[in-house]
């Protein structure tokens, strides 16, 4: 397969900067995928040592949209753990 592009960079030497945009971009992808699996609240990969990684998050606001909605006086709904 290496040998196959190798022969083609050498024929057409215009495909290399589509080569390395592509691989570029490949490694990119990868490289987000291997941050969201490690540093993402909602991934828990120690289930014994870690049950609750969610729990960690400071009382700061967190929202999705919301134009004059405060955050602090609203109702708990939920146990706490």
């Amino acid at each position: 397969m290496l040998f196959q592009i190798m022969c083609q960079v050498k024929q057409h030497p215009s495909l290399i900067p589509l080569f390395v945009f592509i691989g570029a971009g490949d490694s990119r992808a990868v490289l987000y995928m291997i941050s969201l699996a490690l540093f993402n609240i909602d991934v828990c990969w120690h289930r014994k040592n870690n049950p609750g990684p969610w729990n960690k998050l400071s009382h700061d606001q967190y929202e999705f949209y919301s134009m004059n909605m405060e955050y602090s006086t609203l109702k708990k709904e939920g146990p706490d753990l």
